[in-house]
């Protein structure tokens, strides 16, 4: 090899050794002091080992302005690249906020979109980790330009490949935009927060005092605002989160999402299964006990657990495949429906049905929570979202009547006229219009009223009403239920309803897209 041959390969290796080091030891050393992992290494720690190939590594930003013509900014503050995850491919981008404070700029934005087209054309999903200061001040309006390219990337990929993202840095104003047009948002307790305006800003705007922590951290996210899904204590957690999520999707909307082949799966009846509702129809119990015992070793990978926890979603897999879970919660609210719990239903639907995912729905609903906070709120609007979602879904869409079932409430949780391809009930299902308590007060009411003992009488004829007209034999008179089921055969019965309905196709009028109450 010539001189001048090993001065250029050496050269090669100076400047990829320099991209490597970010921004040096000192500002790695304090990443490192805040509890946050470096760029590359969270890249290390998402994929299969010694599989990451990065992309882009030399480019660099164009600004000749207030003093950046002098800054070099390694690898322009963003590592992007592929690599196998589980053995599938997965595109990424990792913002490195030890260069410029991971600012995004117009040269930064464009690395970042071209991981996603790539993705895009190679039919792969894209995970981001999210750690900037913000947009570049000194490019001016190219850095809009550059968050406007990205938000309109991830338009175009949603619904195409899944798109997560996780927050583990700061995320401000327009940053928070796009991890907010993705699937699903991973959030860094303790080390990242995002907001649209900072505590700074509102306190000029409006004189409210809030520090970063409360207005934009991750247990307000996922508690209150329910901007997030999931909360990781640390960036290896938030990594193993977005794995064993992967784990469940497909790489695409073309694709069915993995299987796991259990050879040694004995489809049984359960009998514990038939002791899980309380005797008390008002008691409550805890739904996750329900589909522990349904899903696959028990494993139910829970999604937005601290927002809205009137309604369980989360995945899990029932003989292998892989499903979408959309459970009322009787342990909170007595599982009824609210403005919050039909946003967070809506959007998990139309998730699954978008990448190929059956549901399997769990019914103990007592209807839509009553009040002036919801009806001013507009849960007419939101509760038709649920309504939308299941009826514009094609999946298979498998649903359980474990007891109440009430009004508008057991529609919107997908019943045989919204779609459902197979609704069983259990003996304790009560199929109603309203709730027998209310229902006896309209039926019977002048009997009630003329009665000695009017509080006796209602109270059988609320039992007389439960037992003759909201049991679940009723309604497979007319066909609402395919049929009644003991609970114990649940699980066997769902396996081989998915496994029946592994061929099923549904078309829908042709049209741009439907027009969803937002």
């Amino acid at each position: 090899m010539s001189r001048e041959r090993r001065d250029a390969i050496q050269d090669l290796l100076d400047r990829r050794e320099r991209a490597r080091q970010g921004g040096g030891p000192d500002r790695i050393a304090k990443q490192h002091a805040a509890g946050k992992l470096t760029a590359r290494e969270r890249l290390q720690v998402l994929f299969d080992a010694d599989t990451f190939n990065e992309n882009l590594t030399f480019v660099t930003h164009r600004c000749t302005q207030f003093g950046m013509e002098k800054q070099s900014i390694p690898a322009e503050g963003v590592v992007t690249g592929s690599g196998m995850v589980g053995g599938r491919l997965v595109f990424a981008f990792s913002q490195d906020f030890t260069c410029a404070g991971g600012s995004v700029g117009e040269m930064h934005a464009k690395k970042i979109v071209a991981a996603m087209n790539d993705a895009l054309k190679c039919g792969a999903p894209v995970v981001g980790i999210n750690d900037s200061g913000g947009a570049r001040i000194q490019e001016g309006v190219d850095s809009l330009s550059g968050y406007g390219r990205i938000f309109y990337a991830n338009t175009l990929l949603s619904g195409v490949v899944p798109q997560i993202s996780i927050i583990a840095g700061p995320c401000a104003g327009g940053a928070a935009y796009s991890p907010a047009m993705t699937d699903f948002v991973i959030m860094v307790r303790g080390t990242s927060q995002m907001f649209i305006a900072g505590p700074n800003v509102i306190k000029a705007a409006t004189g409210e005092e809030i520090t970063g922590e409360r207005l934009g951290g991750a247990d307000t996210h996922a508690r209150i605002s329910g901007n997030i899904h999931f909360i990781a204590d640390g960036d290896a957690e938030a990594l193993a989160i977005v794995r064993r999520l992967l784990s469940f999707l497909p790489s695409n909307n073309l694709s069915d999402p993995p299987a796991v082949p259990l050879d040694d799966l004995v489809v049984e009846g359960d009998p514990r299964v038939n002791d899980l509702i309380p005797e008390d129809p008002r008691a409550p119990y805890d739904m996750r006990q329900v589909v522990a015992h349904l899903a696959d070793q028990g494993d139910f990978f829970e999604i937005q657990r601290e927002w809205a926890p009137n309604l369980l979603t989360g995945f899990a897999r029932l003989g292998g495949m892989t499903v979408g879970v959309v459970a009322n919660q009787p342990q909170v609210l007595a599982g009824v429906l609210d403005i919050n719990a039909s946003d967070k239903g809506a959007r998990f639907i139309r998730f699954c049905n978008t990448f190929n995912i059956p549901l399997v729905n769990l019914v103990d609903v007592p209807g839509f929570l009553p009040g002036v906070d919801q009806e001013y709120g507009g849960i007419i609007r939101h509760g038709a979202k649920m309504l939308f979602s299941y009826s514009s879904c094609t999946v298979p869409k498998l649903t359980v009547i474990l007891r109440k079932a009430y009004g508008g409430a057991y529609l919107a949780m997908c019943s045989k006229d919204m779609g459902a391809d197979r609704v069983y009930a259990w003996p304790t299902a009560e199929i109603a219009v309203m709730g027998a308590e209310g229902a006896a007060n309209i039926v019977f009411k002048k009997e009630i009223e003329a009665a000695d003992d009017p509080k006796a009488l209602h109270r059988e004829k609320v039992e007389e009403y439960r037992r003759e007209f909201a049991n679940p034999y009723i309604a497979a008179s007319r066909g609402h239920v395919d049929e009644v089921i003991e609970p114990k055969d649940t699980r066997r019965l769902l396996i081989l309803a998915l496994n029946a309905l592994k061929a099923k196709r549904e078309t829908r009028p042709p049209k741009k897209h439907g027009n969803i109450p937002l």
